[in-house]
């Protein structure tokens, strides 16, 4: 076979055959095709598409590029369950729901990335543990999930280096919005982590990647579809991203939204609801509970009896942070020394959050990235961020912005006033879990 035949027969359309998506990565893998003609293959891709066949021979061909976790030598008390989300902002999901699903007898080897554009990542959050190490070697990431139930870490290098290779270039070449290219990207490390089940968190709205509706049930059903053709047992939530989904965001200060959450301290209400749902999908995967309500029960009553807490701390500690995390985690979580309230330049309700805007002041302040190379700074963001509805006033800000130097601080308040549209009219309620795609249950 010739590359640029096969690049050739995508640009013209033609399906092409498992054999010949096989050559094709095996030979991006190991070298002998080179970046151009990945290139060139992605934008065809981009421009032609592939069905459902060749995105599952494309999804298993990157899966096989590399190691794939065994966990059945590792004697586990239960199944192996993760959850991916298309990220957006204020998106600390996986810091509650792994350990609540933990607690309720999974086990949850879940690979995180780094933030990138406006969305956050949960790597970067899980950097503001001092100590934790989220490139652990495999028998250290092995341990932690077989002894303590989950362990959140960053893609190996052993784990699907095809993807890694075609998302670097996928990155610069203005081909990542590819609903099969993405399928086989998330697919493809989560078949290689050895799991028996994954569901799918599908962002829509003004913060998610996918903003419109149509495309994010695209995506949710392709991931669905290509998941069970794999072998692997998969249902998809979508959910809302026209606000942020916790009342934080940046790294250090989700974390430690996370951790009021977990402890009981305060948990935002949106949050919590998709918590529960993403946890119940998980449990029901995993044949761990009988029915949605029984599963959602058992995710609840983690949380509330302080079990996710534990296993949370337990798993820090695993990997390296710091064992008395719950009892001081405001002390040990790194703190900004610019702290202050930005208010809305009028009284009133919040019509509508211009999400990304909210993820891109927090880039601004250092709490992202803008290329993959650039260091993240811990302690930025913002707090106590106003929700759709919510009337502003003289003593109900828009937010608290956290910020290294009133220089900066200044800028974020006019970023975060900008992004949010203050009338006299309190809008309609929205559910933060918009449709599920799955196995009818």
């Amino acid at each position: 076979m010739l590359p640029q035949e096969i690049i050739r027969r995508k640009r013209d359309g033609k399906q092409l055959s498992a054999d010949e998506i096989s050559f094709f990565i095996e030979g991006l893998t190991d070298g002998r095709i080179v970046d151009a003609q990945a290139s060139a293959l992605a934008m065809a891709i981009f421009f032609q598409g592939l069905d459902i066949d060749e995105c599952a021979s494309l999804t298993r061909a990157m899966m096989q590029s590399g190691a794939v976790l065994d966990w059945s030598k590792e004697d586990l008390r239960g199944p192996v369950l993760d959850k991916h989300s298309t990220g957006g902002v204020g998106d600390n999901v996986s810091l509650m729901l792994a350990p609540a699903v933990a607690a309720c007898g999974a086990h949850v080897p879940m690979i995180s990335g780094r933030g990138l554009g406006h969305t956050g990542g949960t790597l970067d959050k899980l950097d503001s543990i001092p100590g934790y190490e989220a490139q652990p070697d495999e028998a250290l990431f092995r341990k932690v999930v077989r002894d303590v139930g989950c362990a959140i870490i960053g893609q190996t290098t052993a784990l699907a280096p095809a993807d890694k290779k075609l998302y670097a270039i996928r990155d610069v070449t203005a081909t990542v919005e590819s609903i099969p290219l993405i399928t086989a990207s998330i697919l493809s490390k989560k078949l290689a982590a050895g799991l028996q089940g994954l569901v799918m968190d599908v962002k829509t709205g003004a913060g998610a990647f996918m903003p419109t509706l149509e495309r994010s049930r695209d995506l949710a059903r392709s991931i669905v579809e290509v998941a069970r053709r794999a072998g692997l047992p998969a249902s998809a939530l979508i959910t809302d991203m026209d606000q942020p989904l916790a009342s934080a965001a940046g790294n250090a200060v989700e974390v430690v939204n996370a951790l009021d959450y977990l402890t009981g301290a305060s948990r935002d209400a949106r949050l919590h609801r998709v918590v529960v749902a993403l946890g119940a999908e998980m449990l029901l995967l995993g044949k761990l509970a009988a029915n949605n309500e029984d599963a959602a029960a058992r995710i609840e009553n983690a949380i509330s009896s302080g079990k996710a807490a534990d296993y949370f701390e337990r798993m820090s500690a695993g990997l390296g942070g710091p064992a008395n995390l719950l009892k001081n985690y405001r002390q040990i979580l790194p703190g900004a020394p610019v702290q202050k309230p930005v208010f809305a330049l009028r009284t009133g309700f919040v019509e509508s959050i211009r999400t990304m805007e909210v993820g891109l002041a927090v880039v601004s302040l250092g709490g992202g990235r803008a290329r993959p190379q650039d260091d993240v700074d811990p302690v930025v963001g913002f707090t106590s961020l106003a929700e759709l509805g919510d009337e502003v006033h003289a003593s109900r800000p828009l937010g608290i912005v956290h910020a290294r130097t009133q220089m900066q601080a200044e800028a974020a308040t006019e970023a975060l006033r900008k992004a949010y549209r203050v009338g006299d009219a309190r809008p309609a309620g929205r559910a933060p879990v918009v449709e599920r795609f799955g196995e009818s249950r």
